[in-house]
């Protein structure tokens, strides 16, 4: 099986409370990845100003990154990271996982430019520009939500295109997006965020947003989170729904994974972290859907955005 999924909070964890990727009690660990077969993750430094305080959120992202890096070195025999396509498939050959590092929320590079481009040279492949709250670059869907791009976000969406970095739009406010999508050159990433049209919560797309990502090329990553898919108890049957749903709007290419591993509490019944993936696979393979169509959910769309976007 391969899998490549777009969004896990595993980093967080491993700073809030210690311990590894190596094998853990959280939702995600190599062991568990290993088990699945081929598997390529991005891992998203995230920190709140809440929970850090005298404390920089551009230390945050240090600190976190630090980690990665040190659990990258502790296990150089089963995890490789990894910044375009042809590096997981190489690490994949090497008989290893592949770990891809991203940012949840600009405000942890201060919406800088240049701490933009010390990320990316630290090989940072993707940033959500906003998470909950707004910042210079936007508006958010919990904050600010009637606000698009600054100028100075703006300035960010380009210069990412032009580094070879993925802009993730989970978390912005719907104007904010749809001024990406006016900018975009390249395909962008929705990492975590389902279907509104199946469950109505803002932080997930619409119709129309999920159509123009088609259009851009790009690809919108399944969460795992209770709330974002829906119903008093989701099971495996409601995120299916979510896949259903995009499917009917012609998102074959489009649909990826983005658990929101250990950055969430809830799951559908069925779902108790990153291993039960292999079970809505297997949903899908009972429904009858091509066994085409779930490789490409669970690894080929997204591998083929990583691939146009993340050159170098």
């Amino acid at each position: 099986m391969q899998v490549f999924d777009g969004h896990c909070d595993t980093l967080l964890r491993c700073y809030r409370q210690g311990g590894g990727f190596r094998e853990n009690s959280g939702h995600l660990d190599l062991k568990r990845m290993g088990k699945l077969g081929k598997c390529a993750q991005f891992f998203a430094v995230f920190g709140s100003p809440d929970e850090t305080p005298g404390c920089s959120l551009w230390e945050v992202f240090l600190a976190q990154e630090a980690i990665f890096r040190r659990e990258m070195a502790a296990n150089s025999g089963l995890v490789t990271h990894c910044r375009t396509a042809g590096e997981a498939e190489a690490a994949w050959a090497a008989g290893k996982q592949a770990a891809f590092l991203s940012v949840e929320g600009a405000e942890l590079l201060e919406c800088d430019l240049q701490k933009l481009e010390e990320a990316y040279h630290m090989g940072v492949r993707a940033v959500n520009l906003t998470w909950n709250h707004e910042n210079h670059l936007s508006g958010s869907n919990n904050e600010s939500s009637q606000k698009g791009l600054t100028e100075q976000g703006k300035s960010f969406v380009r210069r990412m295109q032009e580094l070879g970095m993925l802009v993730d739009v989970s978390h912005l406010s719907d104007p904010g997006f749809w001024d990406v999508m006016e900018l975009a050159r390249k395909p962008v990433f929705a990492s975590h965020s389902n279907s509104r049209a199946i469950c109505p919560h803002k932080r997930n797309l619409t119709d129309e947003q999920f159509t123009a990502i088609i259009g851009n090329h790009g690809v919108a990553g399944l969460n795992m989170a209770a709330e974002f898919v829906g119903q008093s108890e989701p099971t495996i049957d409601t995120v299916v729904a979510h896949i259903e749903h995009w499917l009917s709007l012609g998102g074959g290419k489009n649909i990826s994974l983005g658990g929101d591993w250990d950055g969430i509490k809830d799951m559908p019944r069925g779902i108790a972290g990153f291993q039960d993936l292999e079970a809505v696979a297997e949903r899908l393979l009972r429904m009858n859907y091509p066994e085409q169509q779930v490789k490409d959910l669970f690894y080929n769309n997204l591998m083929r955005v990583v691939r146009e976007v993340c050159t170098m």
